[in-house]
């Protein structure tokens, strides 16, 4: 399996539309350095994506040249009848008989791993890999650590499974990237990583943290840096890249054709730009939920300055938006706040629970 992977999540448009002609000359590019795997699904640019990649790769190479992944959108189902309804459409967009690498997309919590379930796409999985439909059986995750271990109880047939990993999200209270890649390596299950340089975030860092990366590094991009982060990791067997231009393409080909894995003074440099990153004020609740009792707008307070705190650390990220929604489905939005304050009177660590409740608000309801 090749390190680096060719994410087809974020391709170049012109006018609206995928720009074939430029997807070519990176799917060349890439192939030509001696890598082939390439990663889409349903949902990418609107359904093209699938459709982009029978055109500018399968049409124009050998079918046992590559690997091509794809993914079941649990979202798009309503009911059983649906998984081949979708396989089928994709096996057409793509122009291909099976699929190297087929995925269920976004395991988490709640609806998407209830529709999988329900669905029983675990066994209808493992029958499409009997037919040759599917070589390798897996699944893209974002759940917890603790849905992480009960699925692969469950389902020990999983060949493989694609989780975010980043050094910016080792220790993200959202993301938990450094113990979701310990519970797979725990138990020798391949990973595949997606969003290593976190969407872009870590290839345009702040001057003053992307020059301690010079320091040590001069002629190396901060993007280079994350790769290697993810590629100097046991147990992982292809990251993932969404290029969107050449130039990246070429960065990335570089880092990979002579892969060189972080040194111990690399890392040092890494947990230093990470400290610097999160060196900012966290609010310190400690969860003990006193608050929650007695707030009239049915707030849970403790949870919303999760969401907040990770705002706060991580501002370019979507998972907090993400979390905050699915928080205020079953509970109070921040802007239900009456500022009766009842929750200040019996909060141990005496937070000013109104303003922040204001702060969130202004985050996080603006963007619902």
């Amino acid at each position: 399996m090749p390190k680096l992977g060719f994410g087809l999540m974020r391709l170049p448009e012109q006018n609206g539309e995928i720009d074939l002609a430029h997807v070519d000359r990176m799917v060349d590019a890439y192939m030509k350095k001696g890598f082939n795997y390439f990663d889409t699904a349903y949902v990418y640019h609107g359904g093209k994506s699938e459709t982009a990649i029978r055109e500018t790769l399968v049409k124009r190479y050998p079918r046992e040249s590559f690997y091509l992944a794809t993914k079941l959108p649990a979202w798009m189902m309503s009911g059983p009848e649906d998984r081949d309804r979708i396989f089928n459409e994709q096996l057409m967009r793509c122009g291909v008989d099976y699929f190297d690498f087929y995925l269920l997309h976004s395991l988490e919590e709640g609806v998407n791993y209830d529709t999988y379930v329900k669905h029983d796409c675990f066994r209808w999985g493992m029958q499409k890999k009997e037919e040759g439909k599917i070589k390798h059986f897996g699944f893209s995750f974002h759940g917890t650590p603790e849905l992480l271990e009960q699925v692969l109880d469950e389902h020990p047939e999983v060949e493989f499974v694609q989780i975010q990993l980043n050094y910016a999200d080792w220790n993200n209270p959202l993301v938990y990237s450094g113990r979701l890649y310990e519970i797979l390596r725990s138990r020798n299950m391949p990973v595949i990583v997606m969003e290593p340089v976190k969407g872009g975030t870590l290839a345009n860092l702040q001057p003053e943290l992307e020059g301690m990366l010079k320091d040590l590094r001069p002629d190396a991009s901060a993007a280079s840096w994350a790769l290697r982060f993810a590629g100097s990791l046991e147990g992982v067997m292809t990251i993932l890249s969404g290029m969107s231009n050449e130039e990246q393409m070429e960065d990335n080909l570089h880092t990979f054709a002579e892969f060189e894995p972080l040194s111990e003074k690399e890392k040092q440099v890494i947990d230093e730009v990470v400290r610097k990153m999160l060196d900012m004020p966290l609010i310190p609740c400690t969860s003990c939920r006193y608050c929650c009792d007695g707030c009239s707008a049915g707030i849970r307070i403790p949870d919303v300055f999760r969401a907040l705190n990770t705002v706060r650390m991580y501002p370019e990220d979507n998972r907090p938006q993400m979390y905050y929604n699915g928080l205020i489905s079953k509970s109070g939005k921040a802007s239900a706040c009456v500022a009766c304050g009842q929750c200040e009177r019996v909060c141990p660590q005496h937070l000013q629970i109104i303003e922040l409740m204001k702060e969130a608000a202004e985050k996080l309801d603006k963007q619902e």
